[in-house]
């Protein structure tokens, strides 16, 4: 019996390895604008991969449970490594990869309290209780906005390191990320204690 591709799940696996390979080129990169703008290129495709895989869970009906916590779990894990490499090269400040980090671990345990009880971290199933939590956390709105300003400040980060003239606009694009990093992580914070306090 032939065996199914499952392409959602492929793609995340293949742009968290992209990924890698990205970092590992910044780590030698040796301010080579060659490799700067491989960077650059391998980052959109990584940046892609996110959308691209969400979009064919759809369309092929390929969604599933496993499939959900892979595309989260590789959303955080990208997040994470691309800004903890930009802090590594001297980039961004290490407070910015401190922010992210401690703000993901901290969510994504009250979310695991809050699957374990049937709610999801968006869709109808949604832990967010408020219409302001839900409008900040869980909306396509929201998500997709968060999304593109964090894409759009590692893009600028990496061009940045060959064309000086953008770092202003780029540490600009890394604030506001990591201002609304915690804009939409503090309501899960507070919004999450019922789940915790029912743990008890």
């Amino acid at each position: 019996m032939k065996m199914k591709i499952n392409w959602p799940n492929t793609i995340t696996i293949f742009r968290v390895t992209l990924a890698f390979v990205t970092f590992t080129i910044l780590f030698n990169s040796s301010n080579s604008n060659l490799l700067i703008y491989l960077c650059f290129a391998l980052t959109l495709i990584v940046i892609a991969g996110d959308y691209l895989d969400g979009y064919l869970a759809r369309s092929l009906k390929q969604s599933s449970v496993f499939g959900a916590w892979l595309d989260i779990a590789a959303d955080r894990l990208v997040e994470i490594c691309y800004w903890v490499t930009f802090s590594y090269l001297q980039w961004v400040s290490p407070w910015v990869a401190i922010i992210f980090v401690t703000r993901g671990v901290l969510v994504d345990g009250i979310r695991s309290f809050a699957q374990s009880q049937g709610y999801t971290a968006f869709g109808e199933k949604t832990m967010m209780d408020s219409g302001v939590g839900k409008f900040l956390v869980a909306s396509p709105a929201s998500r997709v906005l968060y999304a593109a300003i964090k894409a759009i400040a590692f893009g600028l980060v990496i061009l940045s390191q060959a064309h000086s003239q953008i770092l202003l606009p780029a540490l600009a694009s890394v604030y506001l990320a990591t201002i609304f990093c915690l804009v939409r992580g503090i309501p899960v914070l507070i919004e999450g204690k019922r789940f915790l306090q029912q743990q008890e």
